[in-house]
């Protein structure tokens, strides 16, 4: 019997987080030089960073480090919340951008604290 091991795109939280990063990015790409000088580029990198956070830290070896890497994620869903409320009070996205990404920031601290909690049961070190 061959043994399957947990491959990062198995996560459900990278695969959301990943979705989130291309959606912001599609928006972002269409805004003024000053929008996207400003806060575009925070927005991207803040929600590029939570799929980033988790693709490093399932790559780290270590418990301790994956799961820093996993909370450093988690401090990006908050930031990438921030730029969200900013995007909407500036009328730099619609409504119903807004209410996606938001919808989809809002889910992710579950999913990333569950691969915190699994990663904390399933390894040694």
């Amino acid at each position: 019997m061959i043994q399957k091991y947990l491959q990062l795109n198995d996560l459900d939280s990278y695969k959301k987080a990943y979705k989130l990063s291309n959606y912001v990015w599609e928006i972002v790409i269409k805004w003024d030089h000053f929008a996207k000088d400003t806060v575009g580029k925070q927005f991207v990198r803040a929600v590029d960073s939570i799929s980033a956070n988790i693709a490093e830290g399932f790559g780290r070896y270590g418990k301790k480090d994956k799961i820093c890497f996993y909370r450093y994620s988690h401090g990006s869903v908050k930031e990438a919340l921030d730029w969200n409320e900013k995007a909407k009070a500036r009328n730099l996205i619609a409504t119903e951008q807004y209410e996606k990404i938001y919808e989809a920031l809002s889910g992710l601290p579950r999913s990333i604290n569950n691969l915190i909690k699994f990663t904390q049961s399933k390894l040694d070190k």
